[in-house]
């Protein structure tokens, strides 16, 4: 058991899951939130009497969690009510078409060949077989790495055996390249480059190694019994039955340093809390604008606005539903995908002919809701995070809100809201919550092959200070923030252990040395 004195900033999924692993592990934890409530980007809004999840809305990759859980000496079933989706999406186009993707491979590849023929559907079997090669060869070298490693380091890593899953993921080709290689019909190049903006990136510009993502999806979506908001909840709950005391309501001001590395921390209050480590689960753009001091500002690399990733506007309401059958993951591609990316990264603007992601979330693969019963909708368009030099002020909330519903009907999908306000959400809104970002949801966009490396790691050079969250590695998504927590603090762990046997000295140039 350890006793050292550990701050987690930011009680985001990264940042409970780390306070969670170290209070287990007897660390003395205290976990301090700006915020009212855990969750981070996980959020609620509350429209009327309804809660309608407000940020990630699929849970993915539960080995992530099922790993965690089994450290802490019991099961996520325990704890959280998961069911497991048959459909994944339901994709339309603007020509009426629909897809429905699904975790069985024979029914997606059925699904496929009625849409655009049995030589698509082909294609589409060897896609998921490259996909998978891609995930395995990764999985172990990177995504449960401590750190980002460039190709030839992760060649390295991977071995002999593993380097022919590495260069089928066409490492420095684009996504949108191979997809032309894999697909003819546009309609389903268009439908699996989306997943770049899992990652808040467009299909033209990030790399092909993003076909991953479609393994991750295939492997299996679970629907959260109560929304979403239960994961960090539920995290939360724990970490303080184990010990960590958690402090909402307080925003901390500065990270302080000393001769030997990290010291503590200042809140907005003016109140120190002294630490021998401290987890930062922010964005990595705050740390290297100064926004947790000077001291500390070089140990994230500074972020410039082109090289941001996606922001979004979003829409939550309650409202009736007709004219398309809603699924519980909906999305409604535009018309010229190139267009709607080149609007959003090249002229920093939003596009006009947006593709609309809509969440219904009082839907499975059950019954629907009975007609003419209100139900919970979120919806969700990509925008560029350019919130502090352009304002997103009442009346671009309103452009916002006709575009998307006419978009919408244009695809068949019949709204009606109820008599409750809906909440919109904007690049502003969201720079509010995460500053220094300009509204940017993912951190650094993942353009270019060199981008996946680009992400700091959770060891930082001043001892005693750790990263965690979606903008650092492994990157952006609740699986992925999850895992980024477990790295930081197993990085903890073994340097608190270290320095036990070894007392750590800061040199001159801010490297460090035992």
């Amino acid at each position: 058991m350890q006793t050292g004195q550990v701050v987690v900033i930011g009680a985001g999924i990264a940042g409970l899951v780390s306070a969670l692993l170290l209070a287990q592990d007897g660390f003395d934890v205290t976990l301090i939130e700006q915020a009212a409530m855990p969750g981070g980007k996980l959020s609620v809004n509350r429209v009327g009497a309804a809660e309608i999840d407000a940020g990630p809305t699929v849970f993915t990759m539960r080995w992530v969690f099922d790993e965690i859980f089994a450290a802490l000496g019991t099961t996520l079933d325990a704890h959280l009510t998961l069911h497991r989706a048959d459909i994944l999406a339901r994709h339309a186009w603007q020509d009426g078409s629909r897809l429905d993707l699904y975790s069985d491979l024979d029914r997606s590849a059925a699904a496929i060949a009625a849409l655009a023929g049995a030589d698509e559907a082909e294609r589409y079997r060897q896609f998921a077989e490259r996909c998978q090669q891609i995930y395995e060869t990764l999985e172990g070298p990177f995504l449960r790495s401590d750190r980002p490693s460039g190709p030839l380091v992760l060649a390295k890593r991977a071995g002999w055996r593993g380097l022919p899953g590495l260069m089928s993921g066409a490492p420095f080709s684009t996504l949108w390249h191979e997809l032309g290689r894999h697909f003819k019909d546009p309609r389903l190049q268009q439908l699996f480059g989306r997943y770049a903006t899992y990652c808040g990136s467009s299909p033209f510009e990030a790399p092909a190694l993003l076909m991953l993502v479609a393994h991750v999806e295939r492997q299996g979506v679970w629907h959260v019994e109560g929304g979403m908001k239960q994961i960090p909840a539920m995290l939360a709950s724990l970490a303080a039955d184990r010990g960590a005391a958690i402090r909402y309501g307080e925003p901390v001001a500065e990270i302080t340093v000393g001769r030997g590395g990290i010291t503590g921390v200042r809140l907005g209050s003016g109140e120190f809390i002294s630490a021998d480590a401290v987890v930062l689960n922010a964005d990595s753009g705050a740390l290297a604008a100064g926004r947790f001091g000077s001291e500390v500002a070089a140990m994230a690399p500074p972020m410039l606005p082109v090289d941001r990733s996606l922001s979004a506007v979003t829409l939550s309401l309650t409202a009736e539903t007709s004219g398309f059958p809603l699924t519980r993951h909906n999305v409604f591609f535009s018309r010229e995908y190139r267009a709607e990316f080149d609007a959003i990264f090249r002229d920093r603007r939003l596009p006009d002919d947006p593709t609309i992601y809509v969440c219904a979330q009082d839907r499975g693969d059950g019954p629907d809701p009975a007609q003419g019963t209100p139900e919970r909708l979120f919806c969700l368009i990509n925008a560029p995070a350019i919130a502090d030099t352009y304002d997103f002020d009442a009346k671009e909330i309103e452009r916002c809100e006709t575009r998307i519903r006419t978009a919408l009907e244009r695809s068949g999908l019949h709204l009606t809201p109820s008599n409750d306000t809906p909440r919109c959400a904007t690049p502003t809104d969201f720079a509010g919550r995460f500053p220094s970002t300009g509204g940017a949801l993912y951190g650094r966009a993942s353009h270019g092959w060199q981008a996946s490396f680009r992400r700091p790691g959770a060891r930082t050079k001043l001892p005693g200070l750790y990263l965690a969250g979606g903008s650092t590695h492994p990157g952006p998504g609740v699986p992925m923030a999850a895992l980024s927590g477990r790295l930081a603090a197993t990085m903890v762990q073994h340097d608190f252990a270290s320095t036990r046997r070894s007392r750590r000295m800061v040199m001159s140039g801010g490297m460090s040395m035992r």
